[in-house]
């Protein structure tokens, strides 16, 4: 018998490669969330159903069904437009997930529900690697309303017996990202500039897009009413200026970044995932920094033709 997951969000980054990874695994994948594109294109990614919806408890009754599985990849993905509009981002983050979590107790008890949760959740940390154990201090609203997902998560758990698993992703990236770092840097680099924000020296953890997915699938797996919290990072720390140095490899810049040497006020000095929990689940990165860079750079040079 074929199961059935449900994909919020299946339209975004995030949630489309979750949706074509579950599909290649046998799954059929209901996608539900905001995004206007054609049905070839929903289903090359793997979706047998596509409805552009808000995410509610009403629209969730009307396409959901039954099932097996919900990864609620939709909310907020900006820290920016969460300190512009924190109203909306709250919506998006708070309120579906809410949504979700209430399907699930009144329509879908059986469901297993994995949450793609962030980093932000810690804020800026005292030391590294963080561990999930780490407190949360969250620096922005877009942090603070995805602790407020997780608290209703676990709430839900403990209090409703809903099987949930949390994954606070560090810094997803790869083909289709058409924001924050890799995307403003390949516009920079196609533009002739070489000009950049902050030391150069602030240390990020890159994960790629295909293995953030896996590790959401694998979280599901995992979801119980104890509702475990998993960090998703490569577990390896790298300076933005050693990621934008290759990245002008990729594109075949023969000059480097150069940084004005001012760190951005609010902007945390390192981020590096303890990812030891996810590993004793048996799940680990595949894919290679340069190899996630080299694909995002060609795969950037022929959108922009």
């Amino acid at each position: 018998m074929i199961k059935t997951a449900l994909v919020t969000g299946a339209y975004g980054f995030v949630g489309r490669y979750v949706a074509r990874q579950m599909a290649s695994d046998g799954w059929r994948v209901i996608g539900l969330g905001h995004g206007t594109w054609a049905r070839e294109e929903w289903q090359r990614w793997g979706i047998a159903e596509w409805h552009s919806a808000d995410i509610t408890l009403e629209t969730l009754i009307t396409y959901a069904g039954e099932p097996d599985v919900i990864v609620h990849c939709a909310g907020s993905g900006s820290v920016g437009f969460s300190m512009t509009h924190p109203y909306q981002d709250f919506q998006r983050t708070v309120a579906t997930t809410l949504a979700v979590l209430e399907f699930a107790r009144l329509y879908a008890p059986q469901a297993r529900v994995a949450y793609p949760s962030s980093a932000g959740v810690y804020g800026v940390v005292q030391k590294l690697p963080i561990a999930e154990t780490d407190p949360l201090s969250p620096a922005s609203p877009y942090g603070v309303h995805k602790c407020l997902a997780e608290d209703l998560c676990e709430s839900y758990a403990r209090h409703f017996d809903i099987s949930v698993a949390v994954v606070r992703l560090f810094s997803v990236y790869g083909v289709g990202l058409r924001k924050q770092l890799l995307w403003d840097a390949s516009q920079k680099i196609m533009n002739g500039q070489n000009g950049f924000f902050g030391t150069g020296e602030e240390i990020r953890d890159w994960l790629h897009v295909e293995d953030a997915a896996s590790l959401l699938i694998t979280a599901a797996g995992h979801a119980s009413a104890d509702c475990p919290m998993v960090n998703g990072g490569s577990g390896v720390g790298v300076t933005v200026r050693e990621v934008l140095t290759e990245l002008f490899a990729c594109f075949e810049r023969a000059d480097a970044p150069n940084f004005s040497g001012t760190a951005r006020s609010g902007d945390p000095a390192g981020y590096v995932a303890d990812i030891s929990v996810a590993r004793q689940w048996g799940w680990q990165p595949k894919m290679e920094r340069h190899e996630g860079l080299s694909e995002y750079a060609e795969w950037f040079k022929s959108s922009a033709l």
